[in-house]
């Protein structure tokens, strides 16, 4: 394989990866009815003027399977941390006892869970489709090379490469959903 044709399978890959870490931070988010402090994952708080991540003024725990603890370094800042994860509108009310807060998590309805489904499918599906634009964009490269004199052997070779690449990675984004979709819809 040529050196430009490497080049863009490695760019491809990269891509590739970016869209699988990203489906892999939204599921994270989509809480399945058991406290998972991801869930607060883009809770930001005003601290000394500037916006900061949660985990960053707090520490940020699950002392059981139903409940979130949020211990401010700051006495302080329970106030802003409550505004912040009522803003962030996660579908929970924070209980603010003075010295720390805590979220308590609700059991999921069989309506909220399927919703949740719907809202995993939905983050797979652009999972699948920023993959299918990396390789789409692979394959416009190849054949701009071949214009500029890459053999058609090796075009249709790095293209056949491609698409195993994008079938590989579009099994983990299935791996991925089945997986929380199993997390969601047990209880």
């Amino acid at each position: 394989m040529n050196e430009e044709v490497q080049l863009v399978f490695e760019m491809t890959k990269e891509n590739m990866d970016k869209a699988i870490e990203h489906l892999e931070s939204e599921l994270n988010r989509i809480r399945a009815g058991k406290a998972n402090i991801h869930i607060l994952d883009g809770v930001q708080v005003e601290y000394y003027g500037t916006m900061t991540p949660l985990n960053q003024v707090s520490n940020v725990n699950t002392p059981d399977a139903k409940t979130i603890a949020i211990q401010p370094w700051e006495k302080k800042m329970i106030d802003p941390i409550e505004r912040a994860i009522q803003q962030e509108n996660i579908g929970i009310t924070p209980v603010n006892n003075g010295e720390l807060i805590r979220l308590n998590i609700p059991p999921l309805t069989e309506e909220r869970r399927i919703s949740l489904v719907k809202q995993v499918k939905n983050e797979g599906e652009n999972a699948r489709v920023s993959i299918r634009n990396s390789r789409r964009d692979a394959n416009e490269e190849y054949k701009q090379m071949q214009k500029e004199g890459l053999s058609e052997d090796e075009a249709k070779r790095a293209e056949e490469n491609i698409q195993e690449l994008t079938n590989e990675y579009s099994e983990k984004v299935d791996q991925l959903i089945n997986s929380k979709e199993e997390d969601i819809m047990t209880i």
